[in-house]
């Protein structure tokens, strides 16, 4: 996923950009609230995600978020030392779609850019009256949880098609794994870990893929999506 992070401080820029790419982010740095809306143009490589700090040099965060949202329904969330209430309800008003308070945790801000873009799959999805996700020879149906590959039906447990459908909304993004047993499991990370390796391994061998997901080590799992 492409993520712009508009931030002026550049250390901090560097540690976040870093943890970022780590967990598969395309990331774009944007030093000032201009360079930020440049980047936004329609023509422009296209985010799913921007990370907006609110004390820019050139503009105010809340005036440049306003801005984005007039240009764009990329989500953005806002990332910023202010904490008082008030300002964290002008920032939802001005059309953020999250509100972090630095100092943060890595991993409650990763989880909270995987949930707005995740949100945004699923509007766009019903906007668009999507039922289905192909990818390459392998089709996913999903209101009725059928999968085929080259047109012949391959038969997964209910967690199997959870797990596949997950890491398909978003092929070449890497899934943490704590994430995937959250949103698949419903449970935390501690004691299910094998389970999801032997999911995995199970989706390889009866798609008969053994290369579509692949193991980002000591991370998670990726999709790759095949050719046609």
């Amino acid at each position: 996923m492409r993520l712009l992070l508009v931030e002026d401080d550049n250390h901090v820029a560097a540690a976040l950009s870093a943890v970022l790419k780590r967990h598969g982010f395309d990331v774009t740095h944007a030093r000032s609230g201009e360079e930020a809306l440049q980047a936004l143009v329609p023509e422009g490589p296209g985010f799913g995600v921007v990370l907006l700090d609110l004390g820019l040099p050139d503009q105010d965060g809340y005036e440049v978020c306003g801005k984005i949202r007039k240009r764009t329904a990329t989500p953005v969330i806002m990332v910023t030392a202010r904490s008082d209430v008030r300002s964290r309800i002008h920032g939802l008003n001005l059309g953020a779609d999250d509100y972090v308070v630095k100092p943060y945790d890595t991993g409650e801000l990763l989880a909270r850019i995987h949930a707005v873009s995740r949100r945004t799959v699923h509007e766009d999805a019903e906007a668009g009256g999507e039922d289905a996700l192909r990818l390459g020879p392998v089709h996913i149906e999903l209101p009725t949880r059928r999968v085929t590959v080259d047109g012949t039906a391959v038969q997964l447990t209910r967690k199997e098609f959870d797990l596949l459908a997950l890491l398909a909304q978003r092929p070449g993004v890497v899934f943490r794994r704590e994430q995937i047993i959250s949103e698949v499991w419903r449970t935390s990370w501690e004691g299910t870990g094998r389970t999801l390796e032997v999911h995995v391994a199970s989706l390889r061998a009866k798609l008969r893929m053994p290369a579509l997901i692949e193991t980002v080590r000591g991370v998670g799992y990726r999709l790759v999506a095949p050719a046609a």
